[in-house]
């Protein structure tokens, strides 16, 4: 189960990296650059400040062309270098840009103008004023109003800015929080409707978990079965071999032991028919295959039981 946890805490980690990521220090210039593959409708941007690599703070991002205030598309993609300015305009704050582009690239610097009105909203509900940095950072997720507004509405805790960001980088809104609300489920508090985004817990994938008969389960073991990507393929193998209505923290211990049928199908061959999901367990914890049980046999002259098969493999570790 821990190896389970660690995986988890990895996907989180890595899709909230971004909010780390955006604490660029606005008051400085901040450079840009914008590149685009041949016939793509999107432009890859990427900003960063501090020109020493090893302080360096960067926001990269995909955009639409007409997300760019007054960008000059047919200048950016045509032949030569030209002048060019454009402005990212979000609700937290703006950002002004000019530089040099063409054959689809172009460099140049940034100034952040941080949005008052933002601030000032932010503050009446509690949350906070932001500093300049966490200022830029909700306007590098597209921190909005709706979502303020939705966490209000469905009575969550009052975020501070530091959980906002993530919560407006992984794209939570009004539309995702009723939605999961409607499927049965309400994350008790902020930090599990961050680990409910991050892993794509949607109220589709919540229907499909009842349809094969995990209907109002935990929050906590949804997070489990979606972080280890257990399918109603996975579930129907086990189900196929006799191992019917699993209950979730089973198909949790299977999965992430990676137990399939093939591995249990190799003990019915020697005779251990359909052993209980906790006997499997510790077969698999312990890396006793039938390969090890057949040399034990052979050596003992009879079969030997699951208790000593783990005693001995035990025994055999410490030597």
């Amino acid at each position: 189960m821990n190896r389970c946890l660690a995986f988890i805490a990895a996907v989180i980690l890595a899709f909230l990296s971004v909010s780390s990521a955006c604490t660029a220090a606005p008051s400085e210039m901040i450079h840009f650059t914008l590149e685009t593959e041949r016939g793509s409708d999107l432009i890859h941007a990427s900003f960063r400040t501090n020109e020493d690599r090893h302080n360096e703070s960067s926001w990269s991002t995909e955009f639409p062309a007409s997300d760019f205030v007054e960008f000059d598309v047919a200048g950016f993609r045509g032949a030569g270098s030209r002048p060019l300015s454009f402005a990212v305009n979000r609700e937290a704050g703006r950002l002004d840009c000019t530089g040099h582009g063409g054959e689809s690239y172009a460099a140049g610097y940034c100034s952040f103008t941080p949005s008052a009105t933002f601030a000032q909203l932010l503050e009446s509900r509690g949350i906070g004023r932001p500093t300049e940095k966490q200022a830029f950072a909700l306007m590098s997720v597209d921190a909005r109003r709706e979502l303020i507004d939705a966490l209000a509405a469905a009575r969550y805790p009052t975020p501070t800015i530091d959980k906002l960001i993530p919560l407006a980088a992984l794209g939570v809104n009004g539309a995702y929080i009723s939605g999961i609300d409607r499927a049965g489920y309400r994350p008790r508090d902020l930090e599990t409707l961050i680990q409910f985004k991050a892993l794509d817990i949607t109220p589709e994938w919540i229907g499909t978990l009842a349809g094969m008969g995990y209907a109002n389960l935990p929050g906590n073991e949804l997070v489990q079965l979606k972080a280890l990507d257990i399918t109603p393929e996975f579930v129907a193998a086990f189900d196929r071999i006799g191992y019917r209505n699993l209950p979730a923290n089973e198909l949790v211990q299977l999965k992430a032991l990676n137990i399939t049928p093939e591995f249990i199908a190799g003990f019915d061959r020697i005779g251990f028919r359909h052993l209980p999901i906790n006997e499997l367990v510790q077969l698999k914890a312990l890396d006793i295959t039938p390969e090890f049980v057949q040399r034990v046999a052979g050596q003992d002259n009879a079969m030997p039981s699951i208790g000593e098969l783990v005693q001995r493999k035990v025994m055999s570790a410490r030597r």
